[in-house]
């Protein structure tokens, strides 16, 4: 599921002489012997060096893509054999979608892009069309993508009318100098660069309109209720990151509510050389830990593999009541999905050939 990194420790080493009987010549002596056995086993280790990064790019897949449809209580049990099949089926048009981009040179930001929009064209899913509710009875989404080469981001939040997110957080990347926008300044610069507009009532399904209703009667949200979010990252051609992941939050929200979704270094981060993070859970939770950039700096900065930092990152949320998961892939392409949760829908392809979904915990 995922490979570890190969990480080179240069050591040199500087050894001088000196003799009393003839401290000029010794002086000479120490400083020619010091440039030989400096550069000699420097040299050497620079080869080493060299030999283990090639080692990684040979190890690392020419690119990868890693998707994720939400976290939370996903029992086998209470999904029909029909349901896990769409699901399945619906998590591999993601992943096609993104392989088609980076398979013919893409970027990884392209794709990712092209991977999540599937998936807000999808009622299955808790991200555009089929969106979750607030309890006002309205639809309110929340989107973010970044690029890891020059941590360029975009991210829009509240968005009542725009029908893909993600296209506008790239456009806010891309068209404009800010990172984010939001609530009615988000939808009218979505219109402002030519954004494709809808009725809120576009986003509705019975399904969300039931679920409202009953966490409006109940006055409780079970773990699908705050759940759903979806998100992807990839590692194109030329080693580039990147990510996004977008959302309609949890059912019930209060009007304005903003979770962790649109939120650069919550749910989203990418940094060459380093890794890539898309979440999804208790937004709450994920922005009091700063769980995506935790993870990578956790990787850059603490020296530990990407599942281990994203261990750590998760322990955190666990440790404040919250829960969810992530993928995360690293500077070279190696990928784990971390969750604390039952289950994730989530699954990788690259161009090696690979391609996996899975579903429930126990599932690889």
């Amino acid at each position: 599921m995922m490979k570890t990194p190969v990480m080179a420790l240069v050591l040199g080493a500087v050894l001088a002489a000196c003799s009393p009987e003839a401290p000029e010549q010794s002086e000479l002596a120490a400083n020619n012997q010091t440039d030989e056995q400096v550069s000699q086993p420097a040299n050497e280790a620079a080869g080493s060096a060299d030999e283990e990064t090639e080692m990684a790019a040979a190890e690392r897949p020419a690119w990868r893509i890693v998707i994720h449809g939400g976290a939370g209580v996903i029992l086998r049990e209470n999904l029909s054999a029909e349901q896990e099949a769409a699901y399945t089926a619906a998590l591999e048009t993601s992943l096609q979608a993104g392989a088609d981009i980076l398979s013919a040179g893409g970027s990884s930001l392209d794709a990712v892009q092209a991977a999540v929009l599937t998936m807000e064209d999808d009622p299955l899913f808790n991200a555009g069309y089929g969106a979750v509710m607030t309890a006002e009875g309205i639809h309110e989404l929340d989107a973010s993508i970044m690029e890891g080469s020059r941590r360029d981001a975009g991210s829009v939040a509240g968005v009542t009318r725009v029908k893909n997110p993600i296209l506008a957080a790239r456009a806010v990347m891309d068209q404009s100098e800010h990172v984010m926008f939001a609530g009615e300044g988000a939808d009218a610069f979505a219109e402002s660069v030519g954004l494709e507009l809808v009725e809120n009532s576009y986003f509705t399904t019975d399904r969300r309109r039931e679920a409202l209703e009953r966490v409006l009667e109940t006055r409780e949200r079970t773990d699908a209720d705050r759940h759903g979010t979806v998100g992807a990252v990839a590692i194109d051609q030329n080693g580039n990151l990147a990510a996004a992941t977008t959302t309609g939050g949890m059912t019930a929200k209060m009007h304005g509510r903003i979770g962790d979704s649109p939120l650069i270094g919550a749910a989203t981060y990418a940094q060459n050389g380093v890794c890539a993070v898309s979440a999804t859970g208790h937004g709450e939770y994920f922005i009091r830990v700063g769980v995506a950039k935790t993870i990578c700096a956790r990787v850059e900065l603490a020296g530990e593999d990407i599942e281990t930092a994203a261990n750590n990152a998760l322990a955190q949320v666990a440790g404040l009541g919250g829960d969810g998961g992530v993928i995360v892939m690293g500077g070279e392409g190696q990928y784990a999905y971390v969750f604390n949760s039952a289950g994730m829908y989530r699954g990788m392809m690259d161009a090696n050939g690979a391609m996996e979904t899975a579903i429930f915990e126990a599932d690889e």
